[in-house]
């Protein structure tokens, strides 16, 4: 397992944000790892801007995870990973530090999932919508696109080498981001196409909410990545921040401990984001590789 730490920026806001876990990418080259590299720090840079403006920590979650979306190189909105059908079905969520949260999944028409999920949390009495259509999203302003616009070529190319046993099915393909602004407020937010080949209708643990993603002021923020089902039964997200709450475990601890109980055991590899109450940072995986930026400044430290 691999832990980096960041300490509390002294009442200053903190950001960590992942581009998913998996395998080690030893079959990049450096100019495929830079471009993977400078698609994180444009999405740390939108959501420093905002947190360095004064902004919330939701806006700032929400602005990292947007630009990964639009990224096709990253597991979520345009260049997601393909069903068994060669379709996009999409998973988003977000948590506020004061408990609202909004979720969407098998999402199929939202160009920014996590705009939608915000949105369910806003602008509605529910937490989880499935497979909205595009009216529900002309409701509340968002841009709708072609079901075509999610599909790369990249991700054609993997689901047929999946399909025809030349390749096991990605599993740790998702984005999120975790903050804490200068008001002390914390929030997060995950998106990811889930993973390659899965059954049409198959839901992950990023819409989840205590499983994909969790935040609570004072407490921390979370984002997870990896595998899916585990961190459903794990529950995730929410187990990190019981200990720290309940059992009074400091944020590294909480983190080691939750992986070392409901994933190590049972063989499932991922990862998370973590922003603390206090502003600290803990970007931790026990797969073999993990996209992440993490800071409490303009510049952040990267890890690809």
């Amino acid at each position: 397992m691999q832990i980096f730490e960041a300490p509390p920026p002294g009442g200053g806001p903190s950001l960590a944000l992942h581009g998913g876990a998996g395998g080690r990418l030893t079959e990049l080259t450096s100019a495929a790892r830079a471009a993977y590299e400078r698609g994180l720090l444009a999405a740390y840079r939108a959501g420093w801007q905002v947190l360095a403006e004064g902004g919330s920590a939701l806006d700032a979650v929400c602005a990292s995870v947007e630009v990964l979306e639009d990224d096709p190189l990253f597991n979520a909105g345009r260049g997601a990973a393909l069903t068994a059908t060669g379709q996009a079905e999409l998973d988003a969520s977000v948590m506020t530090g004061s408990g609202r949260a909004g979720a969407v999944a098998a999402s199929k028409y939202a160009k920014n999932p996590v705009r939608l999920a915000r949105a369910v949390m806003e602008h509605t009495e529910h937490v989880l919508i499935v497979d909205p259509d595009p009216e529900f999203l002309a409701q509340y302003g968002l841009e709708a696109v072609g079901r075509d616009y999610f599909i790369t070529e990249q991700r054609r190319q993997q689901l047929d080498r999946v399909l025809d046993g030349r390749a096991t099915a990605a599993r740790h393909g998702t984005v999120g981001a975790a903050a804490r602004d200068a008001a002390g407020h914390v929030a997060a937010a995950t998106s990811t196409g889930g993973m390659t080949g899965q059954a049409d209708g198959r839901v992950g643990d990023s819409p989840i909410i205590g499983a994909g993603v969790y935040a609570r002021d004072t407490v921390v923020g979370i984002s997870s990545t990896g595998h899916g089902e585990a961190f459903i039964r794990g529950v995730v997200a929410y187990d990190i921040a019981a200990r720290i709450r309940y059992a009074g475990a400091d944020l590294t601890t909480a983190v080691r401990e939750t992986f070392a109980q409901e994933l190590a055991r049972y063989g499932s590899t991922g990862g998370v984001v973590a922003v603390g109450g206090d502003g600290s940072v803990v970007v931790a995986h026990n797969s073999p590789a993990m996209f992440s930026a993490r800071g409490t400044g303009p510049e952040p430290e990267l890890t690809t």
